[in-house]
């Protein structure tokens, strides 16, 4: 088995509060020891990315993380600097954020109650919440969030950004906006899906914790992959046949888009299902694709005896053509990539699934799926595509700021690619289209989703450098065909 680099192993905050107690009671390493190297490696960060500040303020909450930043204040002292640290409540009288606090005030530094006035300072250093917040903030610390956020300031958030959820990605009320994160031993998954754009920057230090110490992390980071080179004896029956389902009135083009996307990420042959209208127009756009008029279950059969893959869903409509087709298609049990309405008409009709398939999901159809609201998928995105995988016992990309993918047995990846011009239509038909060639090119469907989910997503970064805004589908293809072979975009 490859080993997983630290930079890529994601952990929730039960796991590292454990690796924190292995930590202190199998390495010898101290607690207070380790808060100080977190101090300092956030305080070398600061002066790293900000080298002319010279006034600092920081907001410290009563535990651990305000520990943290009460030895950032002390450093900075120490290094001449100026401090205005706030101070959300006292530490407890007898634990390691108590001690912090008496360093900084043996330095001459003089913690301020809230409410206070940020001050003329340079820099802002976020110290109020660790990995434990599961709730909305209140009172002061609410109120110090907010006047965070309103100062136009730098923030450098300690470990996580106030308010925001180390397990979830999700904000339960305000959070931190940081510019920056300075995260401590190991990443924390919520950092990297949902909200996690409110982290900023993130740089992690392992504080000198051993390795062996971390365990088995609960998902990864995806890493830059393409697709090995061809045999050169390698022909288009070699490399799979997708048929792409869709297309109902007005709705070619989501149809279209999957197909070419499949095409362009080396599908050997593509052939579409779609609606009588469709053909011509289809024909003389892109004439590579196989497009065949389909009235009935009779002219879709030998369609799928043909195929090696269905990609099920773009522009297939709800109405009795989609129906029929869907109903057939599933039948047949090829390897099947199953997005919007092939979703929207799973969710009216719950039935047995082909033994091979990526459902993909955006956050609305996850939940029509799971029976609960968007806002409930999104609270706990890790619960809710790993429910769906294993209902469904399917491969699942859950689509949304830090996709994840989620195999039956409950392994996770996490996409760190992609970018806002993505919110456009046809994105996720190209999805559709990316997975099913890839499954077509042998790839087995966690493999085809990990892969397909990073070749879209950094595809559209590429795309992005002529700006987020006016990005469309489209404009996935040219990167792309670089990307899956392995080359520069």
């Amino acid at each position: 088995m490859t080993a997983i680099s630290p930079d890529t192993a994601l952990y929730t905050s039960e796991q590292s509060r454990r690796i924190d107690a292995r930590a202190i009671a199998d390495a010898g390493i101290p607690g207070f020891e380790l808060m100080s190297r977190a101090a300092a490696a956030s305080f070398a960060m600061l002066r790293r990315r900000w080298p002319q500040a010279s006034r600092i303020g920081i907001v410290c909450g009563a535990g651990n993380n305000g520990g943290d930043g009460y030895l950032v204040g002390r450093d900075a002292l120490r290094a001449g600097l100026s401090v205005q640290l706030f101070a959300l409540g006292e530490p407890r009288s007898e634990g390691d954020a108590a001690r912090a606090r008496e360093a900084f005030l043996a330095e001459g530094g003089l913690p301020q109650p809230w409410p206070g006035t940020l001050g003329n300072l340079d820099v802002l250093v976020d110290a109020i919440y660790g990995t434990g917040l599961n709730r909305a903030p209140q009172g002061d610390a609410q109120a110090a969030i907010e006047a965070i956020s309103a100062s136009g300031l730098p923030v450098l958030a300690l470990d996580v950004p106030s308010g925001l959820s180390a397990d979830t990605g999700a904000t339960p009320g305000v959070a931190v906006r940081a510019t920056a994160t300075a995260s401590f031993i190991v990443h924390k998954r919520g950092l990297h899906t949902g909200r996690c754009e409110l982290a900023g920057d993130i740089e992690l230090f392992d504080l000198g914790v051993p390795p062996d110490l971390r365990g088995t992390p609960d998902a990864v980071l995806l890493q830059p992959a393409a697709m090995p080179r061809r045999p050169r004896d390698s022909h288009k029956g070699n490399n799979g046949h997708v048929l792409a389902i869709g297309g109902d009135h007005g709705t070619a083009g989501a149809v279209r888009m999957a197909a070419e996307a499949a095409l362009r990420t080396g599908a050997g042959l593509v052939s579409v299902a779609t609606r009588d209208e469709n053909v011509m127009p289809m024909n003389a756009a892109r004439p590579e694709l196989m497009a065949h008029g389909v009235n009935g279950l009779q002219a879709l059969a030998p369609m799928l005896e043909k195929a090696s893959v269905v990609a099920l869903g773009p522009g297939l409509g709800q109405g009795a053509w989609g129906h029929a087709l869907w109903t057939t298609a599933l039948d047949a049990g090829l390897p099947t990539v199953l997005d919007a309405d092939g979703l929207n008409l799973l969710h009216a009709e719950p039935r047995a699934l082909p033994r091979h398939i990526v459902l993909t999901p955006h956050p609305g159809e996850a939940g029509r799926l799971l029976g609960v609201s968007t806002a409930e998928v999104q609270a706990d995105r890790f619960a809710s595509a790993r429910e769906l995988a294993r209902r469904h016992a399917a491969v699942v990309v859950l689509k949304g700021n830090g996709s994840l993918v989620v195999a039956p047995d409950g392994r996770v990846s996490v996409c760190p690619w992609g970018n806002p011009g993505m919110a456009s239509g046809g994105m996720g038909d190209t999805l559709t289209g990316i997975i099913a060639a890839l499954l077509g090119q042998g790839c087995d469907p966690y493999e085809a989703a990990c892969l397909g989910v990073g070749l879209h997503a950094r595809a559209a970064d590429v795309a992005a450098r002529e700006g987020e805004r006016g990005l469309l589908a489209g404009d996935l293809l040219t990167p792309l065909r670089r990307l899956v072979n392995g080359l520069e975009a």
